[in-house]
């Protein structure tokens, strides 16, 4: 599955699982670094998806605020 196909909760999950196993260290640098990688693309998915939730939200206020 692609990034872009994760849902907000997919992401947030895989990337607590990614903090976990940075934080337990043990890996090389390389695969740190893999791992860090891998985290900052699942964050800017979790920040995609709460940007577009808040706009949906200030969308239906100005809606209902219009009425």
């Amino acid at each position: 599955m692609s990034d872009d196909n994760l849902t907000y909760e997919q992401a947030r999950t895989e990337l607590a699982t990614v903090v976990e196993r940075l934080e337990q260290g043990g890996g090389t640098l390389e695969e740190s670094l893999a791992l860090w990688e891998r985290g900052e693309r699942l964050a800017d998915v979790c920040r995609r998806r709460l940007d577009g939730a808040r706009e949906r939200i200030e969308t239906a206020r100005a809606a209902r605020a219009d009425d």
